[in-house]
């Protein structure tokens, strides 16, 4: 009695004896195929880092709990080298000779739609973070969840907003990449466009990754659009800009499926960036409340400090993260980590999020997301759409180039040839 008297003693004075320590299982051994390599490596980079953000914070805040029992994730990338066949390769690698647990997907739509069959055929749950095309949830795949609204809703958003604007525009030029979600993308603009009582007047596709489009963008300013859409990506996105800038396009509105909501955006565009619009998943500015995972600001601040940079991390990032995040909760709600059973805990996921709110439709799509309309205004990205969220009034309709950059210069004067007679 004397003896467990002193211990009792000893544990009051020191309080960390009084604490359990916590139980640590197996790592949890998530594959995800990434674009190192290829046309889409700029944005596999910016989803990479968004994973990793994820990763971080589950293994800061003490991993993924399951029965008490605490694991710490271990992402297990391999470059799918910016092609889709190659990401369903590496995705099978993953799960037969690495024994991933459970996927995370790809940047873009093809990639992702090559791993969500090996997922599903190996009945291995998926998360699809950059992945919006709505054919990829249509394939009676039960083991494939998107956290990201449908590709057609987003230029939907757009036309919305500008249905109340003054002057309304009337018609658009389109161009597209001849990639599979752009063509898709392409597809429901021109829907859209027909429902809002919009009239497309140029339509051309160019291949993806193409960052000449001088003389498509000259062929469209030939018809004097209200609207010029680029239905592509970042590098694709620039390129347009650019040409839209040399040729002096003056359109009311120059709207981008991708790259206003990138930094590099801004970046490699300087002031021709201005007044660029698109329609996005999430902005920096857009606080939702979370009731799991890091808030806003603690989502901006650790992209900073982990990246070392005062930008602020865009869409491609957050919608990794998100996944992530979808992931750990579902594993967290089924306290299992058995797919089949964590594969139903994603079917009735219904979670806040810095990202907003995540939930699955039937099909496995996240149908329940907003959509936020981000413009460029003087080099800052800035939420405009919807008023709720918005922290600046959209500018439309946009100011000429003349006024933005002033007279374009002027071309120096030709040196004429000599005259008179030739030396003999």
């Amino acid at each position: 009695m004397v003896l467990l008297a002193g211990v009792l003693a000893v544990a009051a004075c020191n309080p960390l004896l009084g604490k359990q320590q916590a139980t640590y299982g197996k790592d949890i051994v998530i594959g995800v195929p990434i674009s190192a390599t290829g046309q889409l490596a700029q944005e596999g980079g910016l989803t990479r880092q968004g994973y990793d953000l994820w990763a971080d914070w589950a293994n800061q805040h003490g991993g993924i709990i399951v029965d008490g029992v605490h694991h710490k994730v271990r992402l297990v990338y391999a470059d799918d080298q910016s092609q889709p066949q190659v990401a369903a390769q590496v995705a099978q690698s993953m799960v037969s000779k690495d024994h991933a647990q459970f996927l995370l997907g790809p940047y873009g739509t093809p990639n992702s739609a090559a791993v969500a069959q090996v997922a599903n055929q190996d009945r291995i749950p998926l998360v699809i973070s950059n992945g919006a095309a709505p054919q990829i949830f249509q394939q009676g795949y039960r083991y494939v969840f998107g956290v990201v609204a449908a590709a057609d809703q987003y230029v939907a958003a757009i036309f919305e907003w500008l249905a109340n604007e003054n002057p309304r525009p009337k018609t658009i030029a389109l161009l597209t990449a001849n990639d599979a979600f752009s063509l898709d993308l392409a597809q429901a603009t021109v829907r859209d466009a027909q429902e809002y009582g919009l009239k497309v007047v140029y339509e051309k596709q160019y291949p993806a990754g193409d960052t000449n489009l001088f003389s498509l963008v000259a062929g469209a300013k030939t018809t004097n659009p209200d609207i010029l859409i680029n239905d592509g990506h970042l590098l694709e996105a620039i390129a347009c800009a650019k040409a839209a800038a040399d040729v002096r396009l003056d359109a009311k509105l120059f709207i981008y499926a991708l790259g206003p909501d990138e930094p590099e955006f801004v970046e490699a565009l300087g002031k021709v960036a201005d007044d660029a619009v698109t329609a996005t998943s999430w902005t920096p500015q857009a606080r939702y409340t979370a009731s799991f995972g890091p808030t806003s600001a603690e989502y901006v601040q650790a992209y900073q400090t982990t990246f070392n940079t005062q930008l602020e991390p865009s869409f491609v990032t957050a919608d990794a993260t998100a996944a992530g995040l979808a992931l750990e909760a579902a594993i967290e709600g089924a306290q299992s980590l058995q797919p089949q059973r964590v594969r139903e805990a994603l079917a009735r996921l219904d979670v806040d999020t810095f990202f907003g709110r995540i939930k699955f439709n039937p099909q496995g799509q996240n149908t329940y997301k907003s959509i936020l309309i981000e413009q460029v205004q003087d080099g800052q990205r800035l939420t405009v759409y919807p008023p709720e969220v918005a922290v600046a009034s959209p500018i439309y309709p946009t100011p000429t180039w003349e006024a933005r950059l002033g007279l374009p210069a002027q071309a120096p004067n030709a040196k004429l040839p000599g005259t008179g007679h030739p030396p003999a």
